[in-house]
């Protein structure tokens, strides 16, 4: 089992955190007693700029959530089709060679799903197997993979594609100015990644896909997910979310690398969800990862944000693109997300 591609999209209108700032700014005047309080909070995102869905003077009115809903239905098929189409091209794989689909997002809804579309949209496989998987938020894109993995080890003659949209600027609650709403809105970003899977009987090159783990955290649903109503999804985010990173963590790597007879020193790729600082900073403690380990992981963040299930699949592949790994090393790929789990996959390079 290889992944030998790894292609995103993003939305063309990107705008500078401190464009986005301004604009929120505006927006919340009404509500927030000092909306000044943002030009002390943007930094600390740290997140330099992000592509969004729409133009960022359109935010200003007020979309219901049918109507963005409608908007995330058809940028997720311009980007999804860009992102598989690119990922297809880069791997050598033609469309007949795909056996399965998994598509994840959380940030829109719809039946058929995005798959279904975009398989009448690029002309794929009347047989392919479609795997729509929604709610698994920012651990969507190691869970994806990790799907993949077992579809092509049960089917090694096949490749499976995973598509990952989400856009987060579409949930963004207007009226909202609690904690976790505004924080979100400095954090999360737009954008689509694609990764082809191949099984072991298939000729293409890439890293080898060795093992994979779920691990879920009982009694834990309330850190992370949406609360939704008649306006649409409104973000929940516990500030405990990198207390249990602390915990749980590094436990878990070392029981995943074990039983695989590795530990913590043999890992020299550490491909890891871009969750904010906070999130960085509380999984480099609980690895107690050298200096530099997360370095592409921190520029994906403040290149693009927080893409939730998408952000672990740009930093794979800035790996993949710019900063290949020697051949023979170990990396490990994890994210973190609702229910509250993660996942962790372990591949060679």
């Amino acid at each position: 089992m290889r992944i030998v591609s790894v292609a995103s999209a993003l939305p063309q209108h990107y705008y500078s955190q401190a464009e986005i700032t301004d604009a929120l700014k505006a927006q919340w005047a009404g509500e927030l007693s000092n909306p000044q309080v943002l030009d002390r909070l943007y930094p600390r995102a740290g997140v330099q700029g992000r592509a969004l869905s729409l133009p960022l003077e359109d935010y200003k009115r007020g979309y219901t959530w049918g109507e963005r809903n409608t908007t995330w239905l058809q940028v997720a098929q311009y980007l999804g089709e860009a992102a598989i189409g690119k990922a297809l091209a880069a791997a050598g794989v033609s469309k007949d060679q795909l056996g399965a689909f998994f598509f994840v997002s959380v940030t829109g809804i719809a039946s058929p799903s995005v798959d279904a579309r975009l398989i009448n949209r690029m002309g794929l496989s009347a047989n392919i197997k479609r795997v729509p998987i929604f709610g698994l938020g920012c651990v969507g894109g190691a869970a994806g993979i990790a799907r993949a993995a077992d579809y092509v080890k049960a089917h090694p003659d096949e490749a499976a594609v995973l598509l990952s949209v989400e856009l987060c600027s579409l949930t963004w609650q207007r009226a909202d100015v609690s904690a976790a709403n505004v924080i979100s809105s400095m954090l999360f970003g737009d954008g689509a990644a694609a990764v082809v899977v191949c099984g072991r009987n298939m000729s293409h090159s890439g890293p080898e896909i060795l093992a994979t783990r779920s691990i879920f955290y009982p009694n834990s649903e309330e850190l992370m997910g949406w609360d939704i109503s008649e306006n649409g999804f409104r973000i929940v985010l516990s500030p405990d979310v990198p207390k249990i990173i602390l915990e749980h963590l590094g436990k878990d790597v070392d029981e995943f690398l074990g039983a695989q007879g590795l530990c913590r020193c043999d890992i020299k790729t550490w491909i890891m969800h871009t969750g904010g600082p906070k999130v960085l900073e509380a999984t480099e403690s609980a690895l107690k990862l050298p200096k530099g380990a997360l370095d592409v992981s921190w520029n994906c963040l403040r290149k693009a944000g927080n893409l939730s299930s998408a952000s672990v699949l740009l930093v794979l592949e800035n790996f993949m693109t710019s900063k290949r790994p020697k051949s023979g090393s170990y990396g490990l790929l994890a994210a973190m997300g609702p229910g509250f789990c993660s996942e962790l996959v372990l591949i060679r390079w």
